[in-house]
This record gives C-alpha cells, structure tokens and sequence, in this order.
C-alpha cells in the first residue's frame, strides 16, 4: 500500500492522540464556520484552485424539482474535462487510490474515469450545524470507542483526533430523520446477466431527531432503527430483517431480528453483523459492507492517516436520473462508466487494521471519507494474505429537498471473482420519501412479521 502525503503538521499530532481525549477546546470549536465549515471540512480552496473553496453547499433545490421527483441534475452544462483511461492512468496515479488503480487494470478496455470540474455541493439543514459546533467541545468516545458520548444529531468530531473518531462521523453522520425507500440491487455474472432483488426499506435515525440531546441518547441508547423486505423476485418475497442499531454498542450490542417465508418464524439474529454476507448479495459484500461501513468499530485498531486529494464520484445525478433504464447502467464487469461523475476532493483515510485475535474476512480497510459530508466515498479492502480483495465506491449526491449528502448507488467490486453488487438503484422505481412518518412501532418483531407475509 502507498503511504499517503500529509497535507498538515496538524494531522500528525493527532494520529498519536488517545482515543479518551475527544472533546476540543472552546477555541479549536470557533474555526467551524470560520476556518473550517461547519461540519469541520477545510473551508478554503486548495493551492492549484482545483478544489474550490465550500461556499454553503447547496442551499435550495432547484427550479422546478418538488418533491417526490427524482432530481434534476443541478449542473447539466457541465462538462468533462478530461478522461482517466487504463493507457494514461499513471499520470494520475497521485490523486488515485491502489483499489481504483486496480480497477483500470483488470478492464483496460472499459473502465475508465470521466473527470469534471468539483463542485462542492454537500449541506445539511442548520440544527444540524449548530448540534455539530456543540457536540466538538462535548462529544467522547466510550466502551474502549465502541461508542459515543455527549453528542447528538450532528457530526459528534468534526475536528477527529483519530481514527475511531473519523469512522463515527461517517456512522453518526446526517441522512434525513425518518427515511422510506424503494430500492434494487444487482449482482451481474461476468458476463453482464443479472436478477434484480427489489427491497423496501424504513429507516428511523434516531440520533438525528432534531430534539434529541445527549441525555436522552444516553439512556435510551439507541443510534437507528431499520426494517428491510424483499418484495421481489417471487422467490425471495417475504424475506425480511429488522435491526436496532446502539449507540454504546458496549453496554448492549446491535439487536438484529429476521422474518423466514419458510417458517413464517420471527427469530433473533445476533449474526448480522461484522463480516456475515449482505442480504441476498450472492456473496459479494459483508452486513458491514452496508452503507459503506456500519455496526461496531470493535475487531480493529484505527488509524488517522491523514488528508489527500483524490477523484471520487460525486453530484452523481445523471447516474441518478430517472430517465436511465438498468440496463443502460449494469455492464459486465462494472457500471457503465459513462453516467458516473468524478471529481477531485480532499479526503480523510481512515485505515482499520483487524486486531490480533479477531475475525474477519478484511485485514484491512482503507477508508476514503469526503471531507465535507463525511461520507465514506471509497473503500480498499484487504484480504488476509495482504493482497486488494474488494474495491467499495458510493456515487453519491446532495438530495437538496432535505438537505442531506447520501449516496445514490452503491458498488462493490470483487476482484476475484470479476463480479460486482450494485445497492440502490432506483432509476425506475419511487423516490426516497423523507418526510416519511415512522415510529418505534414500525420497527417491532410483530412490524416485522406482518411486512414479511406474503
């Protein structure tokens, strides 16, 4: 693996600091907003002006979008600037990380890399600015860091310390407070054949509500809710999973519940979790593959390595565009390149190295998050022989009605295999909806069993 550049002697100083020692001082807090934005990205723009300073993301959706549509690209004159090709792929070798460079290798001929300006679109509503400014002199790592305390709804270290604290702004970062989507995946065979698993999902982030306090976490301790159903196709129909996600993941571990059509059986499911394959994902990812990286940090040892510049997919809206058929995007061996959108951000990496004595199919993980959403946006993943096993890429956009970064599509490259898992597409299907309206009650074993029978 390359070692990365520093972009600070501030970094480094944080790369040796404790995990207890969290919070930062009431001056470090004022640079959010001011030096910093107010999720703790650097506000200004970097030396050569390629990444151009944050300027409020995007503050109001744009003409003619109401809700319930997909979204219209904001940018549609944009357009490429150059193309990384596996022929020229070295000269950008500096701004790529080992996983995408492996990617043009193993399809010279396809893959390849459409580069646009940077736009640095990524916002989220203002309680969550002001929860975030809050939660930098208050918030701290508990139960050996496999938890979080004295934050809430908003990134709980925007200026991280460490690496534990990197990931858990990425887990606690803000997607909306009630969610309700209809999405697909797909697991295409090498040669481009695929069955599309239709899911339906209610979320309910718990920690983002905007009346949310520490204390109510704290004795609540509970970070999510989520319910997921397979609705098709006919033979997996039915088929569902329930999940309570903790915030002291130590004091009590995630409680997990699947519904079997088979059996018409409710029953505890403390196996998903860490590396148990991903939902009808023939494989190719692991649960905590899911959104990135989810669940507990607790089987590795992580490590700040500092800021880089990097491409990464970003304002994927044509990717998102309703007008796109799944056809058109699922190629063999990759996405269709042509509606992805890179551009070049800086980024943390977050590096998790498995513990001495913990399983896990991934040694390690080189974890790219964007710094102004937290979003992890790319994803290297080591087997145990030391060797890139998968390559994780979150083609993400700003769903501006909200507004919130997410992602929009999911990839997950296995390089053994030369297959690949797509998580979200919902081109032809029904937006997200986040005004949906979900209580405790919607995410019960009976909720559960009810939404599974078929």
């Amino acid at each position: 693996m390359n070692k990365l550049t520093l972009l600070s002697a501030a970094v480094i100083i944080g790369l040796s600091a404790p995990a207890a020692l969290a919070k930062v001082s009431q001056v470090e807090a004022a640079k959010l907003g001011v030096e910093l934005t107010p999720l703790g990205g650097e506000k200004a723009a970097n030396a050569d002006g390629s990444i151009p300073a944050w300027n409020d993301g995007i503050t109001k959706p744009v003409a003619g979008y109401t809700k319930g549509m997909h979204h219209p690209d904001p940018f549609p004159g944009d357009k490429i600037e150059m193309t990384i090709t596996n022929a020229n792929k070295d000269q950008y070798k500096a701004y790529l990380t080992p996983g995408q460079m492996k990617l043009f290798e193993l399809y010279p001929s396809t893959f390849k890399m459409n580069v646009y300006q940077t736009r640095r679109t990524a916002s989220v509503p203002q309680f969550v600015y002001d929860a975030t400014k809050a939660n930098a002199t208050r918030g701290e790592l508990v139960a050996n860091g496999n938890g979080v305390s004295g934050a809430a709804i908003g990134i709980p270290f925007p200026i991280p310390a460490n690496g534990l604290e990197a990931i858990w702004n990425h887990i606690l970062r803000f997607r909306g407070v009630d969610v309700e989507t209809e999405r697909n995946q797909a697991a295409p065979t090498k040669g481009g054949d695929y069955t599309l698993v239709e899911l339906s999902e209610q979320l309910r982030f718990e920690y983002s509500r905007p009346d949310m306090t520490p204390e109510k976490l704290k004795q609540e301790n509970t970070l999510a809710l989520f319910k997921q159903v397979v609705t098709q196709p006919a033979r997996l129909a039915g088929t569902a999973l329930l999940v309570k996600e903790t915030l002291d993941q130590e004091a009590l571990p995630r409680q997990a519940w699947t519904y079997n059509t088979g059996q018409r059986r409710v029953r505890k499911a403390p196996n998903v979790a860490f590396d148990t394959p991903g939902t009808v994902s023939d494989g190719l990812r692991t649960t905590d593959d899911y959104d990135m990286f989810n669940g507990s940090p607790s089987r590795y040892n992580w490590e700040l390595v500092g800021k880089k510049e990097i491409y990464i997919p970003y304002n994927d809206y044509k990717l998102h565009s309703d007008k796109l058929k799944y056809d058109q995007i699922l190629t063999p061996g990759h996405i269709n390149p042509e509606y992805v959108r890179w551009e070049k951000h800086r980024v943390w990496q977050v590096r998790a190295t498995l513990k001495p004595g913990m399983r896990h199919i991934y040694k390690v993980r080189d974890m790219y998050l964007d710094e102004d959403s937290w979003q992890v946006s790319i994803a290297d993943l080591y087997d145990n022989r030391d060797e890139l096993y998968r390559v994780a890429v979150a083609h993400g956009l700003n769903y501006y009605e909200v507004p919130t970064p997410w992602s929009t599509l999911e990839v997950f490259h296995d390089l053994q295999s030369r297959r690949y898992l797509a998580i979200g597409l919902d081109n032809e299907g029904r937006m997200y909806d986040f005004d949906a309206k979900l209580t405790e009650a919607n995410f019960t074993p009976d909720a559960l069993r009810r939404a599974g029978i078929r």
